[in-house]
């Protein structure tokens, strides 16, 4: 399935790169679709956006800034030692930029897509965004749907030893040992429906699409400083939906029973089988979910 459109959202001077799938109902609802940590837009698989069109609603996927097409920050990238030490202490890190830009940023792909609303659907880093667009923007969110996210309270979804390796440890510039370092990270996290000639693919795409690891440090930064949002998430009134991976390592199971437990009426979805990924096997539960979600918001 080809992209219908292709354009450039702004906020302020950060320009977000974005493509639609359309329904044939002009009509039907749009879902947002936010990548985790240093993932493009090409995470979310032509086919993977096919199923939700299918399903009635219009698709959008975007990248995130530090990724992709969009905007990258210049500089160095932030201590993350630092960052975390002010975060602790409730201080400003003197960041470029924090959680609640990058909620902006998604705010304004649905302005320049023409969508008044949305249903936001995000995994990883982009649960956490999709969290602060409905905290932030409640009238701009239909339903929300974290998946494999946490709360940021440092107490729940934490990593094992070995996924934080995966995720702390900088990938080789070459191609062949960039792609060797996703494949390796993609078995490290994926849990039992893990499938390495697919985990290739998506590493050989991204690689030759854009690679800047630089800017994950950037989106780590951004995060991390947002710190404890469980007070905010309870002000969140959107219908929601959390799915969560018994099996996973990066962001245990208890990160998205805390996301869970903190919004209001929120269900939580839990597979026994996957772990930090979103793997083809599970695609149309996800669309079931995301029905079911839409008929409650309506």
């Amino acid at each position: 399935m080809e992209p219908t459109t292709t354009g450039v959202a702004r906020n302020g001077d950060t320009e977000l790169y974005y493509e639609t799938f359309d329904p044939s109902d002009a009509d039907a609802d749009t879902l947002l679709l936010l990548n985790g940590l240093g993932s493009q837009l090409n995470s979310y698989l032509p086919e993977f956006c096919a199923r939700f069109v299918d399903a009635g609603f219009r698709t959008i996927r975007f990248d995130n800034r530090e990724v992709g097409l969009s905007s990258k920050t210049e500089g160095p990238p932030p201590n993350m030692k630092k960052v975390i030490a002010a975060t602790r202490a409730r201080e400003s890190a003197g960041l470029p930029y924090g959680l609640p830009d990058m909620a902006n940023d998604a705010i304004a792909v649905l302005d320049a897509a023409g969508a008044e609303a949305a249903h936001v659907w995000g995994m990883s880093m982009g649960g956490m965004i999709v969290q602060q667009m409905a905290v932030d923007h409640p009238e701009r969110v239909l339903s929300l749907t974290s998946v494999m996210s946490t709360t940021g309270n440092p107490k729940v979804g934490g990593a094992t030893p070995e996924a934080m390796a995966v995720l702390t440890t900088a990938p080789p510039m070459d191609r062949e040992g960039a792609i060797e370092h996703s494949v390796h990270g993609r078995e490290v996290i994926g849990g039992s429906l893990y499938d390495e000639a697919w985990s290739r693919e998506l590493g050989e795409a991204a690689y030759d699409r854009c690679f800047h690891p630089l800017g994950t440090a950037f989106q780590m930064a951004a995060i991390t400083s947002a710190g404890n949002r469980t007070s905010s998430l309870e002000a969140i009134t959107a219908p929601t939906t959390v799915i969560h991976g018994r099996m996973d390592p990066l962001i245990q199971l208890s990160g998205g029973e805390a996301t869970a437990a903190a919004i209001s009426d929120a269900k939580l979805v839990v597979y026994d089988e996957m772990g930090h990924d979103i793997p083809e096997p599970l695609w149309d539960s996800y669309v079931a979910e995301l029905k079911e979600l839409a008929g409650r918001a309506r």
